[in-house]
């Protein structure tokens, strides 16, 4: 489930960037803007099995939020997309948003439950 969230966030990412610079295709264009992010925390799950506590923050949020920017980036960079220093800040702070943000909120309702069983 988690998995899934990770690439829903992202593909929102992708839709807002694209929506903001009014750029057309809409969904070959999210997908296309998307890919390399995606393949990115594909990774990033896939080299440190983060299926094992995908809700944690650390290492799986921190992980996933990284491994997504830096393989998105490079592949964009070898692929030929633009890769620019504003474009790399918006990216890791909307992404950090994004992907711990979700896991923050399930972080903090577990401890909310865990305190209401106890009383």
């Amino acid at each position: 489930m988690a998995g899934c969230a990770d690439a829903v966030l992202i593909l929102v990412f992708a839709a807002i960037g694209r929506d903001a610079h009014q750029r057309g295709e809409i969904v070959t264009g999210v997908l296309a803007t998307a890919w390399p992010f995606l393949a990115g925390a594909a990774l990033a799950w896939l080299a440190l099995r983060l299926w094992r506590a995908p809700l944690a923050i650390w290492p799986a949020g921190v992980a996933v939020w990284l491994g997504t920017v830096a393989v998105g980036m490079a592949l964009r960079a070898v692929t030929g997309q633009t890769v620019v220093l504003p474009f790399v800040i918006v990216a890791l702070i909307v992404l950090g948003v994004f992907l711990l943000g979700y896991r923050l909120v399930a972080a903090a309702v577990r401890r909310l439950s865990a305190r209401r069983t106890k009383a």
